[in-house]
């Protein structure tokens, strides 16, 4: 496996922390707990969606792509990132945002990422629910080619095989991380979406030989659904890089059962998560993403499914998406 043979824009902040969670740890009574900080990946707050943009944007200007093309939900953390790149290496970015999540509220439809989006300079366009979010980069993307410019499309997520080349690389940066400290670790726990992060975990511990199983935390998909999106992601991005058949269907698991009433719709679990964990170790969630992964942790570890392991949380950044989310938040932090 051979990473540097991809076109690469170097600007996250490499390596990420590996750091234990004691006193959380000790609030659940075990298991034994630590975060990778891919919430500290630089880049307008950081995120996850850093590593993926990073052989992204390589790959556009490589291209000579002048505009990056992308989506997601009205808080999309990958989004804010994505226009964060687009900022700072002078390239134009148009931006779709789908209203996947049924509320008016300004602090979610102006605070929080969207207003980050803005100030660095992305345009910004509104569609429903359910429209077809592909058909609609295309049609944008031939927009810009129709006004004279060379368009880039991003997948939401950066969820392809070159983005998810972004997780091969920290799977192998986390297992270095893990050899240096001498920590064996049993789990990984992240929250799964658009499925690129998970993918390239999966992917890449399994080209490497790590033998760490991956938990998805599921935060919109039914599990047959995202484990399969998952599968045929990681398969893709292990293909790319010369072995598909280290991948199989059994490395692909996730959990689906804490989405609650539906994607980016809070509840009192995920409020007493991001409370917990705030104030146990000082660390933000979203509560979008790490927040609901942080409720299956949880309820998961208190149920004694992690029973005598030590786990890694990939926290995958978003604490921007709070302020979209205050007036929800209001009154439940007390």
């Amino acid at each position: 496996m051979h990473l540097a043979r991809f076109p690469r824009a170097r600007f996250a902040h490499l390596p990420t922390p590996l750091e234990p969670m004691p006193r959380l740890s000790e609030a659940l009574g075990g298991p034994r707990l630590f975060v990778k900080r891919d919430d500290c990946t630089g880049l307008a707050g950081g995120g996850n969606k850093t590593r993926k943009l990073e052989f992204l944007l390589g790959a556009a200007l490589e291209a000579g792509a002048d505009t990056l093309v992308t989506q997601g939900a009205v808080q999309s953390n990958h989004v804010r990132q994505t226009a964060a790149a687009a900022a700072r290496f002078g390239l134009k970015c148009e931006v779709i945002l789908e209203e996947r999540v049924p509320t008016n509220a300004v602090d979610y439809t102006a605070s929080g990422n969207v207003l980050l989006d803005r100030l660095l300079g992305a345009k910004l366009r509104n569609v429903a629910a359910g429209s077809d979010m592909n058909a609609a980069l295309e049609s944008v993307a031939e927009e810009v080619r129709a006004a004279g410019g060379k368009p880039y499309v991003i997948p939401g997520g950066g969820s392809n095989p070159i983005g998810a080349l972004g997780y091969v690389d920290c799977a192998i940066e986390l297992v270095a991380q893990a050899n240096a400290q001498g920590l064996v670790i049993d789990r990984i726990v992240t929250a799964t979406g658009s499925a690129g992060t998970h993918a390239g975990l999966v992917a890449g511990l399994a080209l490497i030989g790590a033998d760490i199983p991956v938990l998805g935390i599921g935060v919109r998909a039914p599990k047959e659904t995202q484990e399969a999106n998952v599968h045929k992601l990681a398969v893709q991005t292990a293909a790319l890089l010369g072995h598909e058949e280290r991948v199989t269907r059994e490395m692909t698991v996730a959990d689906c059962d804490y989405v609650g009433a539906g994607y980016g719709l809070v509840d009192e679990a995920v409020i007493d998560g991001l409370k917990l964990v705030a104030r146990t170790e000082a660390l933000l969630l979203d509560p979008v993403y790490t927040g609901k992964a942080m409720k299956g942790l949880i309820a998961l570890s208190r149920a004694g499914a992690f029973k005598d392991e030590t786990v890694v949380f990939l926290h995958t950044g978003g604490a921007q998406g709070l302020f979209g989310y205050h007036s929800v938040l209001e009154g439940h932090l007390a």
